[in-house]
């Protein structure tokens, strides 16, 4: 049977934890009105997954055993599955004793000769029973996907339940090694490829959905068009995160003409420009897990080698935490027009001073945004300047797409009006698109900025800013 988890519908609408930890749960009688397994049920859980780390048996015998819980795990319920997650989590940790005194030898042994074998006790104490548990699960070949769904249904719970903090910090640290861009393939997925795997693609994709067969064929069948994915061996149909390319002449301003199905497809060979215009992860499960970066460079390299004459190497993104962000921030911006541009909006927004709920009002308005020459616009560009290039939490770009493009070393290179007409477009951040240049030559420069809080931009760009 493989190993893939129903999706439940009730799985993101658990009742609260129960208040009773599983070593209390486990000494009683019976269960009380928030719990699901009962004590009796609970040891017998308990009992096959310590099973499963037995020392006295072999990997390939663990594993066996680790099978047999996960189909179990796979025929339980939401409630049932959580429990799982509190054994796993409270009965699997590294013995406190033995990891406080590899610490203290340590930290004893610290310049002098014994260190280097002090530092192999204390990675040995760090080791907890719960790391190999879940490594015995990977041993089966289903193993590692089951593992995946598993962090993927666990990940919504995390606030509700820190308990389950531990589990998730190991899976996500085994993950991090076994999902290495060292072991994953890069792999073009075109027209020819399974239609299983285009499905998937179909499913995945989260920037610009794909409406229909025609629309994916357009995406991976045109000449001008690219589309790659990295794999991993262990999941050999399931692309990890995928990105479409566009091959044209400029930099794109908007999507329209890139998904434009009835467009006279370019050369590649006349094409000067690689455009990324959809980045899309698969596995939620893999959260926390960092491929992105790799993948672009893998793709870039492989395009160069196969046309030389790209020279540009460039995204078209869209912005989804603007309007979100502008309604909480739009009071803070106001002040920081010039006088002749408030008199401007103000005059337009019957507001002297205009306010922000003004202006936020006034630019729902239909028809508000239609005139290019519209201060209205004007400021909203000048606000998705702001929001790209300053707007920062915990010295990190505030927008997640941002955050990404600048954290592989790109630029903020230009806004684009209209970009994306789409309601999805419309509703995060008012049909507004950017560019990110990866300039190949300056990529560590820009993320050596922003690791020191400055991003990197282009003068159009520093154009735009309100001027404090």
């Amino acid at each position: 049977m493989a190993l893939t988890l129903p999706r439940w519908p009730a799985a993101k609408s658990l009742a609260k934890p129960s208040e009773r930890s599983t070593h209390e749960r486990l000494q009683a009688t019976l269960r009380k009105s928030d719990e699901v397994l009962s004590p009796r049920m609970l040891r017998k859980v308990l009992t096959a997954l310590e099973a499963v780390i037995d020392a006295r048996v072999s990997e390939v015998e663990g594993g066996r055993r680790a099978h047999a819980v996960a189909l179990d795990y796979l025929a339980a319920d939401p409630g049932e599955r959580r429990d799982y997650w509190a054994l796993m989590s409270e009965h699997f940790a590294a013995d406190a004793e033995t990891l406080k005194a590899a610490r203290d030898q340590h930290q004893a042994a610290v310049g002098t000769p014994e260190e280097g074998q002090a530092e192999m006790r204390l990675r040995r104490a760090l080791v907890s029973p719960r790391m190999r548990l879940l490594q015995r699960f990977a041993v089966e070949p289903e193993g590692m996907r089951f593992l995946v769904d598993l962090r993927a249904d666990l990940l919504p719970h995390l606030k509700a339940d820190q308990r389950l903090l531990a589990l998730d910090a190991e899976l996500e640290h085994l993950f991090s090694t076994w999902f290495d861009v060292a072991f994953l393939e890069l792999r073009r997925i075109d027209w020819d490829s399974p239609a299983s795997l285009i499905e998937k693609l179909i499913r995945y994709e989260a920037v610009h959905d794909i409406k229909s067969w025609d629309d994916v064929k357009n995406r991976l069948d045109h000449i001008d068009r690219r589309c790659y994915g990295f794999f991993h061996p262990r999941l050999p149909n399931e692309p990890l995160i995928f990105v479409e390319v566009a091959l044209v002449d400029r930099i794109s301003d908007g999507i329209t003409p890139l998904l434009d199905e009835t467009a006279t497809p370019l050369q590649p060979a006349k094409a000067t420009t690689a455009i990324f215009y959809s980045i899309s992860n698969t596995q939620a499960g893999l959260r926390g897990v960092s491929f992105g970066d790799s993948l672009i460079k893998r793709v870039v390299e492989t395009l160069q080698a196969e046309l030389p004459r790209l020279k540009v190497f460039a995204t078209l993104s869209p912005i989804p935490g603007f309007r979100g962000w502008l309604v909480k921030n739009a009071a803070t911006l106001v002040p920081l027009l010039d006088e002749k541009r408030a008199n401007e909006l103000g005059r337009l927004i019957g507001s002297l001073p205009p306010t922000a709920e003004r202006l936020l009002a006034a630019v729902e308005a239909p028809g508000s945004l239609a005139d290019p020459k519209s201060p209205l616009r004007h400021w909203l560009t000048q606000c998705a300047a702001e929001y790209l290039g300053r707007a920062m939490t915990d010295g990190k770009p505030v927008d997640p797409v941002a955050r990404f493009h600048l954290g592989n070393g790109a630029r903020v290179e230009r806004l684009n009006w209209g970009g994306d007409p789409s309601s999805k477009g419309q509703k995060q951040s008012w049909g507004l698109m950017v560019n990110y240049l990866y300039d190949l030559k300056r990529l560590d420069k820009h993320r050596a900025w922003l690791a020191n809080g400055r991003v990197a931009v282009s003068g159009d760009i520093e154009g735009l800013y309100f001027k404090s």
